[in-house]
C-alpha cells in the first residue's frame, strides 16, 4: 500500500516528499500530531535494514525533525516503528510514526 502512495497511485495528504522520504497524515491519527515517514525506496522492516540503507535512515530522521518543528511539537513528540506482527505492523513497509500534541504515556502498549 505504501509504495502506491509513494508513486501516487493511492492519495494521501502529503506533507513532505523528496528524493528519499515521503511523509502523510495518518488516516486513523491517535494524537492531534499524527504524521507517517517512508522510505520511497521498499524496504519491508526494520529487520529488512541493510548497510546501504543509512542515507534513507539519515533522510528518515531528518524528516522526523523538520517535521516536528513545522508542526510546533518543541515541547516533545514520539517516534514509533512498528517491527513484524507481534510488534503490530499491519503494513509491510518500514514507516516509522511521528506523533504529538499530547502527552505520551508509558508503556505504550
Amino acid at each position: 500500500m505504501f509504495c502506491r502512495i509513494v508513486d501516487g497511485k493511492i492519495p494521501a495528504e502529503i506533507v513532505l516528499r523528496n528524493d528519499k522520504v515521503v511523509a502523510f497524515k495518518d488516516i486513523n491519527p491517535q494524537a492531534p500530531v499524527h504524521l507517517l515517514i517512508i522510505p520511497v525506496k521498499h524496504i519491508d522492516s526494520l529487520m529488512s535494514i541493510e548497510a546501504g540503507n543509512a542515507e534513507v535512515l539519515t533522510a528518515v530522521f531528518a524528516a522526523v525533525r523538520k517535521l516536528a518543528a513545522e508542526h510546533g511539537l518543541q515541547e516533545g513528540f514520539r517516534v514509533v516503528a512498528n517491527c513484524g506482527e507481534n510488534g503490530g505492523q499491519t503494513v509491510g513497509h518500514l514507516h516509522f510514526h511521528v506523533l504529538g500534541r499530547r502527552a505520551m504515556s508509558w508503556p505504550p502498549g
